[in-house]
């Protein structure tokens, strides 16, 4: 058997499938006498459109993944799947000339009607390279492509079999995809490693019964689509393959994109959420049809991070769990800081990790963080369910200044419940933080997903959804099968009001735009702290705690605490006289006009990193990469800082 699997545009040009080389290996080896490749039609479409207009980095990052909630990198492929150049160009034009610049505008239509030739270039190296089947992956603005490929591959070559999968295809999803698209043979539902294979096992052998194969969308003898159940578990952390990614730092090289992108390796240490088996974020769609925390032992793990680092010669990673292990901090992470290598690798994390695991992940090469933060209030934090409070995320922000982490992070709104008098106090402090790694772009009113809590549960606040717009315009389906076929829906405004957003954004504004001059630092000398201040708010620059109450203050403050709480402690901990909950709550008032402080729900904390050369840690490769054209106006960014990076290299699910 002849099995090619294909990666199609707006996947990532950075990062190897992980979801391929997974699927690869799997049919590599647990299929007798077959063979898997890999076609990076992602990466040949770089040349291919540079050939025949101008095109950037910056424009296929922005199809890939910043005009994700607008639909753009779908709709510029519909024209291919329908065979039609000016597919619903009208009303694309209509819906987005409010949200799009000219020149996007302009761009966007220019590939609407150029990427059909591209489509049917694609369609015929892939049946030249004769497979018996075809698997393509469909993640985020991937599906058009990969569905339009399909469709022109069985056009030109019907005994070729057709396999979708990915995230585009869980649960209702991939049943719809099936039921509306002929062209596709079989849909893969859920995790793939072994469904994939048993179905190219049971093609070999001309088997005719299909139905033990979880989560599976075949036809019967009419033509009709039937729907396997999809699997009751979730794959044990042992059955999960190593990815190979045979071929594709060989075919960067020979791209254009060799030009655009650092590459990085993609690493899986686990799958699900341990927090969300306990507390489902609200908002969060991530982990499709199974939240199950499960994680490789730390030696198989270890392993393969140092096998891909030295196969590859690369020592970038990105690590697609939606959250760190923990256990790896005691495991995983002592062997690679021993190991020699120098690993630079992207992690997701939990905020309210201490500083002592936050400097281990940061020896191990672990320097590019998201913590998930999407808040600084403490009451909005709680209608997210997300667990942590606003004092434990500046905490976050402070600590990994100092331990020399990157964080990246989104700001969101939109909450059934919040109010203006959530985010007043928060907008009055944000430039006493501007010597912290702000957000990576404005704030958001959050999207609603499927799979979420906010999309199963209307009780929550958000009832009578529909499909966001652009699938309207993208596909000629009913808009019931539009539901079963979309990931984000429309709702109604909820939460805070336009002028409430306007004044935060602009907070944020100025937070981005002073972030690399200001600075913010102590030292503590044992009889004395002294602080550094360079911030545009606040006008003094030097200062020196030397008085034995605020020194036990100051020190106490490095965590959260209520004043009652502080006072007791600071008691406990001077041998003369104790001052009262009156005179500290004094001082508290003090050191937080004076931007020393920040405050949310009755909690302080100090905001000043020990100083460790924090100016030197400015080195923010991934922030850097947000700061011009990530979002365009009224584009809504992913509802997670885990969403777009975890589901765009989804590693669990099939082709």
């Amino acid at each position: 058997m002849r099995v090619l699997l294909v990666n199609m545009p707006w996947s990532p040009i950075d990062l190897p499938s992980l979801a391929l080389g997974i699927l690869k290996r799997s049919v590599d080896e647990r299929v007798a006498d077959a063979r898997a490749e890999v076609l990076h039609a992602n990466l040949e479409f770089t040349d291919w459109i540079t050939h025949r207009t101008e095109f950037t980095a910056d424009d296929y990052e922005y199809y890939a993944l910043s005009s994700y909630f607008m639909g753009c990198g779908d709709w510029v492929f519909s024209s291919a799947l329908y065979d039609d150049p000016g597919w619903k160009e009208e009303e694309f034009t209509e819906v987005m000339s409010g949200r799009l610049r000219k020149s996007r505008m302009k761009m966007t239509q220019a590939l609407h009607r150029q990427v059909p030739q591209f489509v049917e270039d694609v369609a015929r190296r892939i049946v030249a390279y004769a497979p018996d089947v075809v698997g393509f992956t469909s993640t985020f603005q991937q599906n058009t492509a990969a569905l339009a490929a399909a469709k022109h591959v069985k056009r030109l070559a019907p005994h070729i079999v057709t396999v979708m999968g990915g995230a585009n295809c869980d649960a209702e999803q991939g049943a719809a995809v099936h039921r509306n698209f002929p062209f596709v043979d079989f849909v893969i539902r859920g995790e793939g490693e072994t469904a994939f294979p048993q179905l190219v096992n049971a093609l070999a052998e001309r088997q005719s019964d299909l139905s033990a194969i979880p989560g599976l969308c075949h036809r019967g003898a009419d033509g009709a689509s039937i729907v396997n159940a999809m699997a009751t578990a979730p794959l044990p952390p042992a059955h999960i393959l190593p990815p190979d990614y045979s071929g594709y730092f060989e075919c960067l090289a020979s791209s254009v994109a060799r030009n655009w992108v650092e590459p990085k390796l993609v690493v899986e240490g686990a799958r699900g959420c341990w927090w969300g088996e306990k507390h489902h974020c609200t908002f969060c769609g991530l982990n499709g049809s199974f939240m199950q925390f499960r994680s490789k032992s730390p030696e198989v793990f270890y392993d393969e991070i140092m096998e891909l680092a030295e196969r590859h010669r690369v020592l970038d990673m990105y690590v697609v769990d939606n959250i760190l292990d923990m256990g790896y901090l005691n495991t995983v992470l002592p062997r690679i800081i021993e190991s020699g290598y120098d690993l630079r690798l992207h992690i997701e994390i939990k905020a309210n990790m201490r500083r002592s695991q936050l400097r281990t992940l940061s020896e191990a090469g672990l320097i590019y963080v998201q913590p998930g933060i999407e808040s600084l209030n403490n009451r909005v934090l709680d209608l997210m369910d997300k667990g942590v409070s606003g004092c434990q995320n500046v905490r976050m922000l402070r600590d990994g200044a100092e331990t020399g982490l990157s964080v990246s992070w989104n700001y969101l709104h939109g909450f059934p419940g919040e109010s203006t008098e959530d985010y007043a106090p928060i907008i009055e402090q944000i430039p006493a933080l501007e010597h912290l790694d702000p957000p990576v772009d404005m704030s958001a009113r959050i999207a609603i997903e499927r799979f979420s809590p906010y999309f199963n549960r209307p009780e929550l606040g958000f009832d009578g959804l529909r499909p966001e717009a652009h699938y309207r315009f993208t596909y000629d389906l009913p808009e019931e099968e539009l539901y079963d076929l979309a990931y984000v829906f429309e709702a109604p405004a909820r939460g805070i009001d336009e002028s409430t957003v306007t004044a935060l954004n602009e907070a944020l504004a100025g937070w981005k735009k002073h972030h690399v001059d200001a600075r913010l630092t102590h030292v503590d000398l044992g009889d004395r702290i002294v602080l550094v201040s360079r911030r545009r708010a606040f006008s003094w620059r030097t200062m020196e705690l030397t008085s034995p109450v605020e020194i036990v203050l100051f020190r106490l403050l490095d965590q959260p605490h209520a004043p009652a709480a502080l006072t007791r402690k600071a008691a406990a901990r001077l041998s003369g006289e104790a001052p009262g909950q009156d005179e500290v709550q004094i001082v508290l008032d003090r050191w937080t006009a004076l931007g020393l402080l920040f405050t949310d729900s009755g909690q302080y904390v100090h905001l000043a990193p020990a100083a460790v050369n924090e100016d030197l840690l400015r080195l923010d490769f991934m922030r850097h990469l947000h700061t011009a054209e990530v979002f365009e106006p009224s584009t809504s960014p992913p509802g997670d800082s885990a969403t777009t990076a975890a589901q765009q290299a989804q590693p669990s699910l099939m082709a």
